[in-house]
């Protein structure tokens, strides 16, 4: 038995010389090799398999495609790159070779790497999610897909358009429904002869009574401002973000008809002209 282990071990510390290489591998380093590499695909295949199941429901499919494949496929490289070395591959050359070619690489690609790259934070960071209403460096639509380069956005007007992400990632940004409820308002003016009070409580009715105008906060209707034609009143309305617009929409024309329906009247521009009598001339 004693014999077999030694035999063995020594077929192992034998050099291949059929190489033609003036430094070798033996067996054994050859066979370490590929022991390495095996080893290096199951930690890869397992850490793939955990990053499908955490980012699954945390970034759009595509981009999820997208990270782990560049996880998975340096985690390989950089596993075959260490086990040269058993085998007598010097990596010096391929440094060298390496760092010319990536200098190449990277004043080629500059603005690839930069969107890389901030599409990377604006998955870690989130300011923005797949069906967002969002306004992105003067762009306002939903967003329809976060990529590893780039972000769409469908446009109210139903206009495909892509953002680099290192755009996205600079510009300001902001998203319509990020928070639960949007605050939104008007400014509605009635005649100097009309009850403002009375006006002030129809007002407050119709938003007591509708479904989607929250309560909390509460909605507020003061007097704003003492126009030249009118007495203003500010409203200030929030509702969820998710139906804001429509709230928006329905509203402005309901307080226009309650009021008129009540004799309050939004009048027209006026101007009060005193004409000098030929005895004051």
């Amino acid at each position: 038995m004693i014999d077999i282990v030694a035999s063995i071990k020594d077929a192992l510390n034998e050099p291949i010389t059929f190489l033609g290489s003036n430094n070798p591998p033996t067996y054994g380093e050859v066979l370490e090799f590929f022991l390495i590499l095996l080893i290096g695909f199951i930690i890869a295949r397992i850490i793939r398999f955990y990053l499908r199941r955490t980012l699954k429901e945390r970034m759009p499919k595509n981009t999820a495609n997208n990270v782990i494949k560049v996880v998975y496929y340096g985690i390989l490289s950089i596993v075959f790159l260490i086990s040269l070395n058993l085998i007598h591959v010097s990596l010096s050359g391929l440094l060298v070779a390496g760092g010319i070619l990536g200098i190449v690489i990277g004043f080629a690609s500059q603005t690839v790497v930069s969107n890389l790259i901030s599409g990377l934070f604006l998955v870690i960071e989130k300011p923005v999610k797949v069906g967002d209403g969002v306004d992105i460096d003067g762009v306002s639509g939903i967003v329809t897909d976060i990529r590893i380069l780039s972000t769409t956005i469908r446009t109210y007007d139903g206009i495909y358009t892509r953002i680099p992400n290192d755009k996205v990632f600079s510009s300001h940004i902001q998203n319509y429904v990020a928070h639960g409820a949007r605050r939104f308002g008007y400014t509605v003016g009635i005649r100097y002869g009309d009850d403002a009070e009375k006006a002030i409580s129809i007002i407050k009715k119709l938003l007591d009574d509708h479904p989607f105008v929250l309560h909390n906060p509460s909605p507020t209707i003061f007097v704003k401002n003492l126009a030249d034609s009118s007495v203003e009143i500010s409203i200030k309305i929030w509702s969820p973000s998710s139906c804001w617009y429509d709230v928006y929409t329905e509203m402005l024309w309901k307080i226009k008809v309650a009021l008129e329906k009540e004799g309050i009247e939004i009048p027209f521009p006026q101007r009060v002209i005193w004409m000098a009598g030929k005895n004051n001339q």
